[in-house]
């Protein structure tokens, strides 16, 4: 299974870009992993919020195959505990071929994107900024992987 993480906009932060970059270097010997970065839009001034989403849906529908199994991470979504994630993640990985998880932009997704996901997933009642979302899911995917492998990474 390939997983592909799709993220809105370019991560700025120096650290979390090294984070990020680190957590996806240990990921890769678990899985083949894929970072997609969508470019932010442009002139968004003259764009409302919902304008913004649905121009970001679009480019974020052109990254996805029919086959896909789509994760969105979502305030709304379903909470694990990082033992439960990795249960989830290994009967994925048996079922998918590639699963992609998205990070969208800082108003959430477009109905169309909602729409074709297959789930929604949340790291948390406390809001991130999207930034550091990428960091913490990184980690936690990597975590997930430890926990699969029986590797003492997580500890309970």
């Amino acid at each position: 299974m390939k997983t592909i993480l799709i993220l809105v906009g370019k991560t700025v932060n120096k650290h979390f870009v090294a984070g990020i970059n680190d957590y996806a270097e240990r990921i890769s010997h678990y899985m083949p992993l894929e970072i997609v970065t969508i470019p932010e839009l442009r002139n968004t001034k003259n764009l409302s919020e919902e304008q913004q989403k649905l121009s970001e849906g679009d480019l974020i529908l052109r990254q996805i195959q029919p086959s896909d199994t789509v994760v969105l991470l979502d305030e709304h979504g379903k909470e694990f505990r990082s033992i439960e994630y990795a249960r989830w993640l290994q009967q994925k990985q048996q079922t998918s071929r590639r699963l992609v998880f998205v990070i969208g932009g800082p108003y959430g997704f477009s109905d169309a994107v909602y729409s074709r996901a297959n789930e929604k997933i949340s790291l948390s009642k406390m809001t991130f900024s999207h930034q550091m979302v990428r960091l913490i899911f990184t980690e936690q995917l990597y975590r997930a992987c430890t926990i699969i492998k029986g590797e003492p990474y997580h500890h309970e």
